[in-house]
């Protein structure tokens, strides 16, 4: 399995007829990055320069996420950025459930395929895929250790760029929680780094 291969995919349910949103292959914007990114950023859905560009978070918001990661010392290149959904809804609404589900096999493949340290959450709707049960109000900028798809992984939700956009006050807590990202991948990489040991001396003893 590759990136191109679920781009392809996509495309190709998309002409099927199977993805809603998406009458054409054109509708389809992928998610974009560094296949071997340690950081898995998700969003809601294309925008309006999302979907001419065909690229996520290229409009304003996706400036600003651009510019924030890259003040923290991850460029974009260096990450992978996707969608919940990956064709824009009208007016840019809100996705359904239905869109969700239609698209979420595609996404679980991105997440299996880069298989990321740690998964950033931008908004209430990607949150609630791995943490359904919280508001991002008071959980926003925390690290969370959750069982996802039987594997354990580390979530950190943060607000949208576009409600960073509409208030001072959240815009300061976006900023405040990317910059909190080289601390979180440095303690990250060290938890890595135990379990390896552990399991090389549990090796030696057996």
């Amino acid at each position: 399995m590759s990136l191109a291969q679920i781009i392809q995919d996509l495309e190709t349910a998309a002409v099927a007829g199977d993805l809603p949103l998406a009458p054409r292959a054109e509708n389809i914007v992928p998610g974009e990055g560094s296949p071997t990114a340690e950081i898995l950023l998700i969003g809601e859905a294309p925008g309006f320069h999302e979907s001419v560009e065909h690229r996520p978070f290229v409009g304003v918001s996706g400036k600003l996420l651009r510019k924030t990661l890259t003040e923290a010392g991850f460029p974009p290149e260096s990450v992978f950025i996707s969608n919940i959904i990956k064709a824009r809804p009208p007016e840019n609404r809100d996705p359904t459930p239905e869109e969700i589900a239609a698209y979420k096999p595609f996404l679980d493949r991105e997440i299996d395929l880069i298989n990321p340290k740690l998964i950033v959450t931008l908004g209430r709707f990607s949150m609630a895929k791995f943490l359904s049960e919280v508001k991002i109000s008071q959980v926003h900028g925390r690290l969370h250790k959750v069982v996802w798809a039987g594997q354990n992984r580390f979530i950190l939700p943060m607000y949208h760029p576009a409600a960073a956009l509409r208030s001072t006050q959240m815009k300061t807590a976006f900023i405040s929680d990317f910059e909190k990202l080289p601390k979180i991948m440095a303690w990250l990489k060290d938890q890595s780094e135990i379990q390896t040991f552990a399991k090389i001396v549990k090796a030696q003893l057996l």
